[in-house]
C-alpha cells in the first residue's frame, strides 16, 4: 500500500504524538509499505527530504513562542497539499490529528476521494493551561476545542485513539464509532542482557536505586509534585532521581530541586537519544508518571517493556497500564506524603521491584508493535476496499 500520514508534530519534535507517528511510519516501512509523512518543515520554507527512510513533505511553518523546539504551520496554500497528492499518489491517508497540517491534508484528500482514517492523541487539556487566561475562559476553549475536533473526524471513515479510556473520552463527541488500537512498542528492544555500566558512568549515577522519569519537562507532567514526594521519601531510604527530557519547567525543576536541598540527588539528563533509552530504562529500579492527561503514555510502555514496576498517577488511561498492586501503585496527585510512601515501598523492596517487574512484561505483551501494525494494516484495507466499491457503484 501506498500510506501518506498526517502530523502536526513529527521528528524532531519530543512528544507522544510525534513518537507514534515516527514509529507508525517505521513499521509499515518495514512491512514494505511505501511510506510518506506531511507534517511541519523546521524553517518558513517547503521542504521535502527523508528522515530515517521515510519520505516527509515539510510545510513551512514558525516556532511556538510557549512551546520551546515545537513549530506551527499556517501559511501553505491549498495547492502545496494537492501537489502532494498528485506526485505521492496513496492509497490511503491516515490523519493524526485535527490541526493546520492535517486540515489541509483532509480538505485535499476529500477532494480527491481519498479514503481517509484518524486516530486522536489531543486532550485540550495538554493546551490551554498555558494560556493566561481565567479558568472559565479556558473551559470555554476547551469546550471549542473539542466542537472543532470533531468537525473533521466525523467526516472520517474510520476513528482510532490509543486506549479505551481515550475511546471513551471522544465517543460523546463523534457520530462514527471510535475503536482502540495500542500506539505498541518494540518489545525486542528491551533486551535485559545488554549492558548498562557504561550509561550509568556516562550520567554519573550513584549506585544506587535509581527512580527514573522519561519525557516533556512542561507543567502538566507534574514533576514539581514528584520532587517534592523525591524529597520526603529520601529521608526514609536512599535512592537516586532521574529525569530524562527536556521542556520549558526545567529552569524552575532545577530551582525546586535546591530548595527542597535534593539536587545532589537528582540528576537532569536532557535528551537521551533513542539509542540510549533501552539501557536507562534498564539501568533504573521504578519508573514515575504523574502527567494528568495521557491518552495511552509511549514512556510508560516503554518502562513496562523494560520489566520496571510503575508508579503511575490516577488519572486518563496510566490504570490501563499500571495495575495498583499488581505491577507498581497508582497515586493521587495531591498525596505527597502518600506517594513518597509508595517510592519507599518500592525502592527499600527487591523483591516487590522484582514481583511487579515480572507483571509489567505480562502486562505489556498485548501491546507487541506487531499486532498494532497488523490492525492498522486491516483497517486501510477495509477502507480502501469500501472505497474502492464505492467508485464501482457509482
Amino acid at each position: 500500500m501506498r500510506i501518506l500520514l498526517a502530523a502536526d508534530t513529527y521528528y524532531p519534535h519530543v512528544n507522544g504524538a510525534s513518537y507514534f507517528a515516527q514509529r507508525l511510519a517505521q513499521a509499515l516501512h518495514q512491512k514494505n509499505h511505501t511510506v510518506a509523512v506531511v507534517a511541519p518543515s523546521q524553517s518558513f520554507a517547503n521542504t521535502k527530504t527523508y528522515i530515517d527512510d521515510i519520505l516527509v513533505y515539510g510545510i513551512r511553518s514558525i516556532p511556538v513562542f510557549f512551546y520551546r523546539d515545537f513549530r506551527f504551520s499556517a501559511f501553505a496554500a491549498d495547492a502545496t497539499f494537492q501537489n502532494i497528492l498528485t506526485e505521492f499518489q496513496p492509497d490511503i491517508v491516515h490523519l493524526q490529528a485535527h490541526f493546520y497540517v492535517n486540515r489541509k491534508v483532509f480538505k485535499a484528500s476529500r477532494k480527491n476521494n481519498l479514503p481517509i482514517v484518524a486516530t486522536n492523541h489531543f486532550m485540550p487539556e495538554n493546551l490551554v493551561h498555558y494560556l493566561p487566561v481565567p479558568e472559565f475562559m479556558r473551559n470555554i476553549v476547551k469546550n471549542w476545542a473539542w466542537r472543532d475536533f470533531a468537525s473533521i473526524y466525523n467526516q472520517v471513515g474510520r476513528i482510532t485513539t490509543p486506549t479505551e479510556t481515550a475511546a471513551d473520552l471522544i465517543r460523546d463527541k463523534v457520530k462514527l464509532p471510535v475503536e482502540a488500537i495500542s500506539c505498541g512498542i518494540d518489545l525486542q528492544k528491551f533486551d535485559r542482557s545488554q549492558p548498562t555500566a557504561d550509561l550509568r558512568e556516562r550520567y554519573a549515577l550513584p549506585n544506587q536505586p535509581i527512580l527514573l522519569y522519561v519525557g516533556r519537562l512542561d507543567r502538566e507532567k507534574n514533576l514539581d509534585t514528584v520532587l517534592r514526594a523525591v524529597a520526603l521519601a529520601r529521608q526514609q531510604t536512599q535512592f537516586h532521581f532521574v529525569i530524562a527530557g527536556t521542556g520549558a519547567e526545567r529552569q524552575r525543576l532545577e530551582k525546586l530541586a535546591r530548595e527542597l536541598k535534593i539536587a545532589e540527588h537528582v540528576t537532569f539528563a536532557g535528551f537521551v537519544p533513542n539509542a540510549d533509552l533501552p539501557a536507562l530504562y534498564l539501568l533504573a529500579s521504578c519508573f514515575i508518571i504523574a502527567g494528568i492527561a495521557e491518552l495511552q503514555s509511549i514512556v510508560t510502555m516503554e518502562a513496562l517493556a523494560a520489566g520496571l514496576p510503575v508508579l503511575g498517577v490516577n488519572a486518563m488511561a496510566l490504570p490501563e497500564l499500571v495495575h495498583d498492586g499488581e505491577n507498581g501503585f497508582l497515586f493521587e496527585l495531591a498525596d505527597i506524603s502518600g506517594l513518597s510512601a509508595k517510592i519507599t515501598k518500592i525502592l527499600a523492596d527487591p523483591d516487590l521491584q522484582k514481583k511487579f517487574g515480572s507483571a509489567s512484561l505480562d502486562i505489556i505483551a498485548k501491546h507487541d508493535i506487531t499486532t498494532t501494525i497488523a490492525a492498522f494494516e486491516q483497517l486501510y484495507h477495509e477502507q480502501i476496499a469500501r472505497a474502492q466499491s464505492g467508485a464501482k457503484s457509482n
